[in-house]
């Protein structure tokens, strides 16, 4: 025990959108807990997909197959009479465009169904039905997730620790991201080989500070404005979220675009860069990873940014 000293950040007083939620290091570590509870012997997994998950898999041994995606996101996986035993099925809720019912749809087909919703955060989970959250796709947070789960979970984990991945989070509320750049991409480095654990201290702490009915209002007002000025019929605006996570909005030369836009000091990121090379053109991991740009909507910004945005994307897309 320690008395004394210089004062630490204080024990905050507000609650979590989620107090209730298994809490986790990482969404990525979340998939690899429920599928070691769950006894999974395979995971199917979208091939339009952050490879971070492949790896995570890759990594704790469990085997994996990929399937499609049809032009309204439905999953194309070879299997109609249902998984094979011991088979789960990652299904990702896209920028929250599956309702719920669709999701109970694909729980009664599957069954075995774990729903990835990383991009629609505000989402409420079903229940029964295995759900990961991930904190810092929404929140100035450099890790952190949920579970929400009927699966006693495997026990023995240890609590994560935060403290020497802030940097690039705290740096950026008061310098440029350039400044900060490499220190972010060094954390998403490091969590490659992250193991299996519990949230960490600060990172629950700092959930408590947070004014998420703000966050709801900003997103989803932000999103209406790119929604007037840039206008985009794709499969991935066919539904507005409460809380978006991002504007995808489809370019037909989407990666030349996004390097005009940085040089304006928009910042514009691929879902997913590497699917560029690992899929030919024509397909739907290629062509929705080079043409659709998550454009943000988040909580940073007001309409005022947005319209600026969007002028500057006209200008620049010739549109």
């Amino acid at each position: 025990m320690e008395i004394g000293g210089y004062l630490q950040l204080d024990n905050l007083k507000g609650e979590e959108y989620y107090p209730d939620l298994v809490k986790v290091n990482l969404a990525r570590t979340g998939l690899l807990w429920l599928l070691e509870s769950r006894g999974a012997k395979k995971v199917l997994l979208p091939a339009y997909l952050c490879d971070s998950l492949y790896l995570a898999c890759e990594r704790a041994g469990i085997p994996y197959d990929l399937y499609s995606l049809d032009e309204d996101l439905n999953p194309v996986t070879g299997r109609e009479e249902g998984l094979a035993e011991g088979e789960w099925m990652l299904i990702v809720n896209y920028y929250g465009q599956l309702t719920d019912e669709r999701v109970r749809a694909l729980k009664e087909k599957y069954d075995r169904v774990i729903l990835d919703y990383t991009q629609c955060f505000f989402q409420r989970p079903l229940a029964g039905i295995d759900t990961l959250y991930s904190c810092r796709k929404f929140l100035g947070l450099s890790d952190g997730g949920y579970i929400s789960t009927d699966c006693t979970l495997t026990a023995g984990k240890q609590a994560d620790v935060s403290i020497g991945r802030m940097d690039h989070v705290l740096g950026r509320y008061e310098a440029p991201a350039g400044e900060f750049y490499q220190k972010m991409l060094s954390v998403a480095d490091s969590f490659h080989d992250a193991d299996i654990r519990t949230m960490s201290a600060l990172t629950a702490n700092l959930l408590k500070a947070i004014d998420y009915d703000e966050i709801i209002r900003k997103r989803h007002e932000n999103y209406l404005v790119l929604k007037e000025l840039l206008p985009s019929d794709n499969p991935f605006t066919r539904i507005t979220p409460e809380a978006p996570f991002a504007y995808p909005w489809h370019c037909p030369d989407g990666v030349a675009l996004r390097k005009k836009l940085a040089a304006r000091k928009i910042f514009v990121p691929t879902n997913w860069s590497y699917l560029l090379t690992a899929f030919p053109e024509g397909t739907h991991e290629h062509d929705w990873s080079a043409d659709i740009l998550p454009l943000p909507v988040d909580q940073r910004y007001g309409p005022e940014e947005m319209r600026y945005m969007a002028q500057v994307i006209r200008e620049e897309a010739g549109c």
